[in-house]
């Protein structure tokens, strides 16, 4: 018995240095009995892939063998900030800590910001709120495992199944084009990653090299600015143009035709003078023709009213709630007026 466990013990340092000397790791090849063992949607997501994509299918085994389901994420997906009422919201979000933070960050990088702005006609102040709410100027980037998050979404959350796996996709893509062991790189629980908080996506879409290092570095101060502005120009941004207006008057209690504006969503299908023959009237004069669309939120008086025109929508694209979006608007505002007091 001992020398048949002498002669396996021998075998098995001779294959491990034949397979060294070929370049041969034999780390894959233990994944691959691993990767039986894995879920089969996880196993058909590494087939279909790896062929598309040219990824080696061992490499691919080996990374969803460590991958680990958080029970965390899926809680707080099933509960967002977002979802809160609009005056709850705001109070975390457009709080004088923000503000003093988004004059002092507009301070540090008014260079890139300018030259941002310069760039797309998207405002300055906008740039330091979107910073602002998203990452709060770059101190909360995120600490989660970016791959277990998106491995968590893209198998175990149904809601929202299919995006989460074209978004674990794009993640392996932008790992694999940073030169970075996707393993490694930390986020957001909902895969963000950098100062600009982008989805996978978004990260190999829109990104730029603003500060002209010769990489996206989303991390980097300087091409997170330029990057979200490259984001909203590619959704639409018109330089120039209004982003919402609060509706000051309407009918009480609220028209069925007034309802009916507000089921349409938040994209602008009708115009300002069509919102006002219902009973509304906008706080500042907008002409008729223009494009809007009616929403609602909560506040500490109770539901109030605004259109939203095709700037606001915009902002929607980088967040698809009302919260988010009033947020980026309100701290913008806020923090283009102190900027201006600033500078006079």
């Amino acid at each position: 018995m001992q020398a048949t466990w002498f002669t396996n013990l021998y075998l098995f340092f001779r294959c491990t240095v034949i397979a060294c000397a070929f370049g041969v790791s034999l780390i894959p090849a233990l994944s691959q009995a691993q990767g039986g063992t894995l879920d089969p949607e996880v196993i058909a997501f590494i087939e279909q892939f790896s062929a598309e994509h040219k990824f080696d299918r061992r490499q691919m085994q080996a990374w969803f063998a460590q991958a680990r389901v958080q029970p965390g994420i899926l809680k707080a997906m099933a509960s967002p900030s977002t979802a809160l009422p609009w005056h709850v919201f705001r109070t975390s979000h457009v709080s004088p800590a923000r503000i003093n933070g988004g004059i002092a960050y507009w301070r540090r990088y008014a260079a890139l910001l300018a030259q941002a702005s310069a760039d797309t006609g998207v405002p300055e102040e906008l740039l330091v709120a979107t910073v602002g709410i998203e990452s709060f100027y770059g101190r909360l980037v995120g600490k989660v495992n970016v791959f277990n998050a998106l491995y968590t979404l893209a198998f175990n959350y149904p809601p929202r199944a299919e995006r989460f796996r074209s978004e674990l996709g794009e993640f392996l893509l932008l790992a694999r084009e940073l030169n970075t062991d996707p393993l490694q790189i930390k986020g957001s629980y909902a895969g963000a990653l950098g100062v600009s908080q982008f989805l996978p996506s978004s990260y190999r879409r829109y990104a730029v090299d603003l500060d002209g290092d010769g990489k996206r570095d989303l991390w980097s101060h300087g091409d997170a600015i330029g990057s979200i502005a490259n984001y909203y120009k590619s959704h639409g941004w018109l330089a120039g143009e209004p982003v919402l207006a609060a509706i000051e008057q309407s009918a009480e209690p609220v028209s069925d035709e007034f309802k009916a504006l507000i089921e349409r969503g938040i994209l602008p299908q009708t115009t300002v003078g069509a919102i006002k023959r219902t009973g509304a009237s906008p706080s500042y004069l907008v002409a008729d023709d223009m494009k809007a669309a009616v929403f609602s939120a909560e506040t500490d008086a109770g539901t109030r009213y605004w259109m939203g025109f095709n700037n606001f929508y915009v902002i929607t694209r980088y967040n698809r709630s009302v919260n988010y979006a009033l947020a980026v608007y309100e701290l913008a505002q806020a923090l283009r007026g102190l900027r201006a007091a600033e500078r006079y």
